[in-house]
């Protein structure tokens, strides 16, 4: 059964040897395609793909033999709320690509400490941690991250970077070799691309917050690091 906001019309065919249903209803078209049973003695799987735009989710619905008739494994009845099955995506989605954008920060900053060890100062934009056009590594390209995100992008997500001046130091090589840095990411369409913003500095605290697509700052609460999960 499909559940959808109106009454549908449901229709059955077959494509490329798979069954389809598909249930019509309020000018939009539902449809799950159904895949050969999969029999292991007293069980049997069939797999279930329903497309999403040009995406396609896919699970395996599992049924026990019992009396000489087939049950599904969990329930009775199997409801796909097919308008709640896509909230559910788009969010793991957007979790997907927050962890993305965490884990591009965190090679970001890497990058960056390398630049500066190397070459005693940071660079004034991420273009010179970019791949070099021909040649070795050099301050103008220094070879330490991709052209994507060299160029500010993140995935979904937009960087921002910034210089945060050492102080105390009595010259400038020794200013330059201790100063700070500090990125901030924020998602290109807020609630698609992602929800919170982050904001990384030098010492590796990470930040983050819901913030409707502004930028976050060093006063935003910290989080923990997510890529692991």
């Amino acid at each position: 059964m499909v559940l959808l906001d109106d009454p549908g019309k449901p229709l059955l065919s077959t494509s490329e040897g798979r069954s389809v249903v598909r249930c019509e209803a309020g000018g939009v078209t539902s449809e799950m395609r159904f895949g050969a049973a999969e029999l292991q003695e007293n069980l049997a799987f069939i797999p279930v793909s329903v497309p999403e735009g040009e995406q396609t989710r896919s699970v395996r619905f599992g049924f026990v033999r019992e009396s000489g008739q087939w049950k599904l494994l969990s329930v009775g009845l199997l409801i796909l709320d097919i308008p709640a099955l896509a909230r559910e995506w788009q969010e793991s989605e957007v979790k997907t690509r927050e962890r993305s954008a965490i884990a591009a920060m965190r090679r970001v900053a890497g990058a960056l400490r390398s630049y500066q060890s190397a070459y005693g100062n940071l660079p004034e934009t991420l273009e010179q941690l970019g791949p070099p056009a021909q040649g070795g590594a050099s301050p103008e390209k220094a070879g330490l991250l991709d052209s994507e995100l060299a160029g500010g992008a993140a995935g979904g997500y937009r960087l921002r970077y910034s210089i945060v001046p050492a102080t105390g130091e009595e010259n400038e090589s020794e200013r330059n070799k201790a100063a700070g840095f500090t990125l901030a990411a924020t998602p290109i369409v807020y609630g698609k691309d992602g929800r919170r913003s982050f904001f990384l500095d030098a010492t590796g605290t990470l930040r983050g917050a819901d913030k409707n697509g502004a930028v976050a700052t060093a006063d935003d609460p910290a989080i923990g690091d997510e890529t692991q999960r």
